[in-house]
């Protein structure tokens, strides 16, 4: 019984060394690199594969450029403006403001974010504009919820311009020449 079960254990040990051989084979230490080495490139490269793979893509409506300009006007948001921000009770008021360009990505972008922020059931939002941008409002809707508070001004403004998850399909409906609903860019 022993020889058997020995026997079992010595197969099942060099099937795993013949296909371990074979995966690093395929796929060596030192291979070619999968990462494609700026975020914008990346993210531009994934919606050409989803619009590739999608056999209904209509290629007249596809506009990759108005997805390159919105991604340039997304680093201008997330690397130029400059955030000042007061703890209110509640939640967090934030001034998000820059000149030129980013200036004009603050008031495209955190606008309509607000709208997006504001549905979500946790809390409410809004965006007023103020010289060189835009004020955003963020108060939890059970401001007594200590933690929810604490999120909320743990996230600050990078964090929070994150939330909803709405960016990817923003992405791929723009690219694909469709708007969403209460987005200006």
């Amino acid at each position: 019984m022993w020889r058997a079960v020995m026997a079992i254990v010595l197969g099942v040990a060099l099937a795993g060394a013949v296909l371990a051989h074979v995966v690093f084979a395929q796929n060596p230490v030192g291979g070619a690199p999968t990462m494609p080495g700026q975020d914008t490139f990346g993210a531009i490269a994934e919606i050409v594969r989803i619009l590739e793979a999608d056999p209904a893509t209509d290629w007249t409506k596809v506009d990759i450029e108005r997805l390159r300009q919105h991604l340039i006007a997304m680093n201008e948001v997330m690397l130029r403006a400059a955030v000042s921000r007061t703890p209110v009770s509640g939640g967090l008021v934030m001034e998000i403001t820059g000149t030129g360009r980013t200036e004009q990505a603050i008031r495209a972008m955190v606008v309509p974010h607000a709208f997006e922020l504001d549905r979500m059931p946790e809390w409410s939002a809004k965006a007023d504009p103020i010289a060189g941008g835009v004020r955003l409002t963020v108060i939890a809707k059970k401001p007594d919820e200590a933690k929810l508070v604490a999120r909320i001004r743990g996230l600050d403004f990078a964090g929070l311009i994150t939330e909803g998850a709405h960016h990817q399909p923003h992405h791929l409906a723009m690219a694909r020449g469709i708007a969403l609903s209460g987005h200006t860019h």
